[in-house]
C-alpha cells in the first residue's frame, strides 16, 4: 500500500512540475533552433527532452551575477543542454544540489592549491564554467550560447558531466556505474578503455612540439585541456559525444562506444548500443 501511495505522490509531483514549468511551443522551437546538435533526436526523444527540461527547471534554482537579467530563454536553453546527457538515465544523477549561477561572461576562480613540496599557493584564473562538489554549477552565458556545432565545445554539457562524475565523490573520470542502466559495463571494463584512451591522449599532447602547438590546439577534436586530469578528459569527451558525434566516433571509436553505452545514447547512429 505504501509503495502505491509513493508512486501516486511522485506522479502528482511530476504532473505539477510539468504544469508549473511548462515550456511554450514558441520557446521550445527557439531553443531547438539554437541547439543544432539535437538534430539526431527523433520527435519522441525531443518530447521526452522537453519534459525533462521542465522537471530540471522545477528542481534547480537559477540566479545571475553582475546584474545579468535572467530570462526564460536563458534558463530553458541551459536546462535543455543539461538534461541531454541524462535523457536515458535520470535527473537523479544531479541530486544533492540545487544552484545554477549564470555570469554574463568568463569569471575569475580563486583556489588554494598545494604543490609537490607541500607549499600552499593562492591561484586565480578565468573560467567559462565551474562545478562544485555538493554545490552549484557556475556558467558563463556568453559561452553557454556557443552552440553552433562548429567544434566540440559545450560548456553546459562539460560542467554537468563533472556533476555526474562527482556523484560518488571527487571527480576522477570514473563516473558511477548503475546496474539497472549500465550492466554489463563495470569498473574494470571502463578502466580498460577510458584509462588507456586518456594515457594515449596525454602522450599525444606531450609529443606536440611547441612550434606546432597553436595548430594542434586549433585542429584537435578533443581540446588539449582534457589532458590535465581524467575528470577533464571525461567532461571534454562528453562534449564531443553529443556535439560532434560522427567525428568523435571516427577518431575515437572505442571511446565513443564506451561513452555511448554510459549515457545510453548513440548520436552518431553506428549501433553502439547493440550487443557485441
Amino acid at each position: 500500500m505504501l509503495s502505491k501511495f509513493t508512486q501516486w505522490l511522485d506522479t502528482r509531483r511530476r504532473d505539477r512540475a510539468l504544469r508549473t514549468h511548462a515550456i511554450s511551443d514558441a520557446l521550445w522551437r527557439k531553443t531547438l533552433d539554437g541547439l543544432p546538435f539535437l538534430s539526431h533526436l527523433d520527435a519522441a526523444d525531443l518530447e521526452r527532452l522537453r519534459e525533462l527540461t521542465s522537471l530540471f527547471l522545477a528542481q534547480k534554482e537559477f540566479s545571475t551575477a553582475h546584474d545579468l537579467e535572467l530570462t526564460d530563454e536563458m534558463t530553458v536553453a541551459i536546462a535543455a543542454q543539461a538534461s541531454l546527457p541524462v535523457l536515458n538515465l535520470s535527473l537523479d544523477l544531479y541530486r544533492g544540489w540545487v544552484g545554477v549561477i549564470v555570469y554574463p561572461g568568463e569569471f575569475v576562480i580563486r583556489k588554494t592549491v598545494e604543490d609537490e613540496a607541500g607549499i600552499v599557493h593562492e591561484v586565480e584564473h578565468d573560467a567559462s564554467g565551474e562545478a562544485w562538489e555538493g554545490g552549484p554549477v557556475i556558467l558563463s552565458w556568453e559561452d553557454a550560447q556557443m552552440t553552433d556545432g562548429a567544434d566540440a565545445y559545450n560548456v553546459v554539457i562539460h560542467e554537468f558531466a563533472h556533476k555526474i562524475d562527482m556523484l560518488t565523490g571527487e571527480a576522477d573520470g570514473h563516473p558511477p556505474l548503475f546496474r539497472r542502466w549500465h550492466a554489463p559495463l563495470d569498473a574494470q571494463a571502463w578502466s580498460d578503455v577510458f584509462d588507456h584512451a586518456y594515457d594515449q591522449f596525454c602522450a599525444k599532447v606531450d609529443a606536440v612540439p611547441e612550434r606546432r602547438w597553436a595548430r594542434f590546439e586549433r585542429d584537435s577534436l578533443i581540446d588539449p585541456y582534457a589532458s590535465d586530469h581524467p575528470s577533464e578528459f571525461f567532461a571534454v569527451c562528453s562534449e564531443a559525444l553529443f556535439v560532434k558525434p560522427k567525428a568523435f566516433e571516427a577518431e575515437y571509436p572505442e571511446l565513443y562506444r564506451l561513452l555511448a553505452r554510459y549515457y545510453r545514447q548513440d548520436p552518431a547512429k553506428v549501433g553502439a548500443l547493440e550487443a557485441r
